[in-house]
């Protein structure tokens, strides 16, 4: 914990004033919940965990905020009268956030803020309105890869069919073990995705091989990332309070593997990231706990990329009250929406 606590801030570290190098974006998102609820109650309770994480970063080997600036923005409120308005909403929000002068992270929520984001990220300079030079990387248990679930299209079960949809170059995807048959086929029929499944990967006769073989895939990563971390791609037993919870997940320690090797990668600059499906439950905190952690991770391994050069910052900004593009792009699609 913070000497200086300061309730609200991730970490409850206070802001320097100075500049920021890190925002902390609060996503109380959830419309199309499928299973379990409280995902909108999901970033306050994340960021109320934080307070106890350590701040100590072994692979940075000092404390956080290790020289930086990390400031957490005011919640995104929702008040669109149906859920592409809400879309639209959240892109708007995270637009003044992706002009690559900050790295932003993202707490959620429902995994549905992956489109959003997306749309967001196509003013940063290393997308120049492409997201074809995207790659994204999720941990998740189940692909999300649908066309639709209850018939909505911008189902958090159809996160990654429609950030493809909207352009991205590349999916690489690890911890999944809960799809469709029609998930599984464009899984194997589709150049830009490669899947890890989770009974490759922690199985207990060649999970070894199959584990090294993602990170051996991690490493070969070039050009911008977007890391999206769904707490169920952790076994179930670490977020029980997650909306969707499966057992036969990455351990906690695969888990920070993996982030340390996509922000490592050598040719690869991760730009942004999010932490979503956070939800939590009265008599445990171990979810928002697990959650917290995991984006405390993420925010050390940016700094530690950002010190041996991997990324560069475009200018260090002073402003945290921003203005960005109107998103219009997710009320102008077609076909379902009208919760």
């Amino acid at each position: 914990m913070s000497d200086s606590y300061v309730e609200g801030n991730f970490l409850g570290l206070p802001e320097s004033g100075d500049g920021v190098d890190v925002v902390v974006l609060p996503l109380p998102y959830e419309l199309t919940t499928s299973y379990g609820h409280g995902t909108a109650d999901g970033p306050a309770a994340c960021i109320l965990a934080s307070a106890q994480v350590e701040l100590f970063d072994s692979d940075l080997y000092e404390d956080l905020p290790a020289g930086a600036s990390i400031f957490t923005a005011p919640a995104w409120q929702g008040e669109g009268p149906h859920l592409k308005a809400q879309l639209d909403e959240l892109g708007t929000y995270l637009s003044p956030w992706c002009g690559g002068d900050v790295f932003p992270l993202a707490l959620g929520g429902e995994h549905g803020i992956l489109p959003p984001f997306m749309w967001a990220l196509k003013q940063h300079p290393a997308i120049a309105g492409d997201l074809g030079a995207l790659t994204v990387v999720q941990i998740d248990a189940h692909a999300d890869l649908r066309a639709e679930l209850d018939g909505e299209p911008f189902s958090h079960a159809c996160a990654a069919a429609r950030s493809l949809d909207m352009g991205i170059g590349r999916l690489l995807q690890v911890g999944i073990r809960a799809y469709s048959k029609q998930e599984a086929e464009w899984i194997a029929n589709d150049d830009r995705i490669t899947t890890f499944f989770a009974r490759d990967t922690q199985s207990p006769s060649k999970g070894a091989e199959a584990w090294k073989a993602w990170l051996d895939e991690l490493s070969n990563l070039s050009g911008p990332v977007h890391l999206t971390i769904d707490i169920d791609g952790l076994d179930g037993s670490l977020v029980p309070a997650t909306g969707t919870p499966v057992p036969g997940g990455l351990s906690f320690w695969q888990a920070i593997e993996t982030i340390q090797a996509v922000f490592a990668a050598p040719n690869a600059t991760v730009i942004s990231a999010d932490v979503n499906e956070i939800a939590t439950h009265e008599h445990s905190p171990i979810t928002e706990f697990t959650a917290a952690m995991l984006a405390t991770k993420v925010i050390a391994s940016h700094l530690k990329s950002k010190h041996e050069g991997r990324f560069h910052q475009e200018s260090r900004s002073k402003e945290t009250e921003r203005s960005g593009l109107a998103c219009t792009y997710f009320t102008q699609q077609h076909g379902a929406s009208s919760q």
